[in-house]
C-alpha cells in the first residue's frame, strides 16, 4: 500500500523506507509476495529519519501499530548506517535491535534492514543489479562502462548508473527503480549473493 500525503497511519504494520522510489519498489515486492496490511511509508531521506520517528510516535494512531520495519542503504558503511538507525530509534524510546533483521520489543516490534547487506557498502540498486547479474543485457552494460573508463569518463553513483543502463534495455524505457519494480523488471525469485558487487 503506497501512502498518500500527508502521513496517515492506516495499517498496524509499517515499513519505513528512504524515499518515493523505495516506497514503490517495496510496495511492488509486498504485492508480489501477496502480503497484506502493510503500509510502506518514505521518511524522506537518511537525515530525516529521526524527526520522522518523533512525529510518528506522536501520531494519534500510533498506539495501534504492532510492528515497524526500517530499511535504509548502507552507503559507504553498513555499520555506520545501522548505528544511525539504532540511535534514531533509541532517541524516540523505540526498541533498537542489536543486529539487522532481529525483531525486538513488543507493540511495536522493530526490525532494521541495511542494504545491500551488513558486509557491503552500497544501496538498493546493488541488490537489483545482483538479481540481473546473469541477464544477457548486463554484458552490454559492462561493455558500456568499460568504454567510459577507457575514455576516462566517470559517473557519480556507479550502481545507480548501471541500474539505469540495464533498464534502458527493457521494452519500456526511462523508468526509475520503483517504476521498474512495478513493471516486473527486477526478478523477485532470483537469489542474490551477499557481498557480490556489481563493480569488479
Amino acid at each position: 500500500m503506497i501512502r498518500e500525503s500527508p502521513l496517515k497511519i492506516s495499517q498496524r504494520k509499517l515499513l519505513l523506507v528512504e524515499g518515493k522510489e523505495d516506497e514503490r519498489f517495496f510496495a511492488a515486492l509486498i504485492e508480489h509476495l501477496c502480503l497484506v496490511q502493510i503500509q510502506v511509508i518514505p521518511f524522506g531521506g537518511k537525515p530525516k529519519l529521526g524527526p520522522f520517528l518523533r512525529a510518528l510516535v506522536m501520531d494519534s494512531s500510533f498506539d495501534a501499530v504492532e510492528s515497524i520495519g526500517i530499511v535504509r542503504d548502507s552507503d559507504t558503511s553498513p555499520d555506520s548506517a545501522f548505528q544511525s538507525v539504532s540511535t534514531a530509534l533509541a532517541q524516540c524510546k523505540l526498541p533498537a535491535p542489536s543486529t539487522t533483521l532481529e525483531a525486538v520489543g513488543d507493540k511495536p516490534h522493530v526490525a532494521v534492514m541495511i542494504l545491500p547487506d551488513m558486509d557491503s557498502s552500497g544501496s538498493l540498486e546493488d541488490i537489483c543489479l545482483r538479481s540481473v547479474a546473469g541477464d544477457p543485457a548486463m554484458r552490454c552494460v559492462d561493455g558500456f562502462f568499460d568504454c567510459l573508463k577507457k575514455q576516462d569518463l566517470r559517473v557519480g553513483n556507479h550502481a545507480k548508473a548501471r541500474a539505469q543502463a540495464f533498464l534502458a534495455s527493457r521494452a519500456k524505457t526511462g523508468l526509475r527503480l520503483g517504476e521498474a519494480a512495478e513493471c516486473g523488471y527486477w526478478p523477485w525469485q532470483k537469489p542474490v549473493v551477499p557481498g557480490h558487487h556489481s563493480v569488479p
